[in-house]
């Protein structure tokens, strides 16, 4: 896993973890505003990194683990901001449950919770995102218009996206919904004691329904935060300056 670096000399610490369907290049916007003041630390998740095209996605539990890891190596013990969006939520919250490195604070931008569902639900609702997400690989940029009929994405906006599947591997699409939906959560973790928000558009509320149950009920503190006229996972690309003052408290 390739791990991307700004602001090496700053004394806090941020971790960002891109969605899934993108790349680590998801926070060009974020970055300027925050490396005058943090050191970010942004890895290209595999399956998800186009200078590694054969390395395919692993799993939700393996990537926060690996990600502890790399800080350990690094000789950082505890980040003062860990952000996660969609697919990047859900690490965050392994990592949150794992806690192998001492997180400040942590934000849960749209976050995927596990269903906790018969397995043979969990096989349909992984099937069907799989099939809508190959009809863009396969179809090409006019059907991924349609599997993505939203106002929140622009052309440019999904013909990126249309590169970024032209490189991912079925097996890497198939992981990431079956990983996301499915990953394990220990039953007795240590309270988590920093603080987390959990971020949702109210454009996506309803979607977001049971994660945010999920959240609440184990992460009873956690504080909720609703973006007004705001979709899925668009806050990086969309309203990047908005993002960073939330994320560094400028922003009530």
């Amino acid at each position: 896993m390739k791990i991307y670096e700004f602001g090496k000399d700053n004394e806090k610490i941020i971790l960002l973890i891109h969605p899934s369907l993108v790349m680590w290049d998801y926070f060009e916007y974020v970055i300027p505003l925050l490396e005058n003041d943090y050191y970010i630390i942004i890895p290209a998740l595999p399956g998800y990194d186009s200078e590694n095209p054969h390395d395919d996605f692993t799993s939700i539990e393996k990537i926060a683990d690996e990600l502890a890891d790399v800080l350990i190596r690094k000789k950082i013990n505890a980040i003062d901001i860990l952000y996660g969006c969609s697919m990047g939520g859900s690490v965050v919250l392994r990592m949150l449950n794992e806690q192998k490195i001492s997180v400040k604070k942590a934000i849960c931008d749209g976050g995927i919770t596990p269903y906790n569902l018969p397995r043979i639900v969990t096989r349909f609702i992984a099937v069907k995102d799989f099939l809508m997400i190959c009809i863009g690989k396969i179809g090409g940029l006019g059907l991924l218009e349609k599997a993505f009929s939203t106002d929140d994405y622009s052309d440019e906006d999904l013909e990126y996206v249309f590169n970024v599947l032209k490189f991912m591997s079925y097996k890497t699409i198939w992981r990431t919904f079956e990983s996301c939906n499915n990953y394990t959560m220990s039953s007795n973790m240590t309270e988590y004691n920093g603080k987390l928000e959990y971020w949702y558009g109210d454009k996506e509320e309803k979607d977001r329904k049971w994660d945010i149950r999920y959240v609440k009920n184990n992460f009873p503190d956690t504080k909720f935060i609703k973006l007004k006229n705001r979709g899925h996972a668009s806050m990086a690309t969309l309203y990047p300056q908005e993002m960073v003052e939330y994320m560094t408290n400028s922003k009530s």
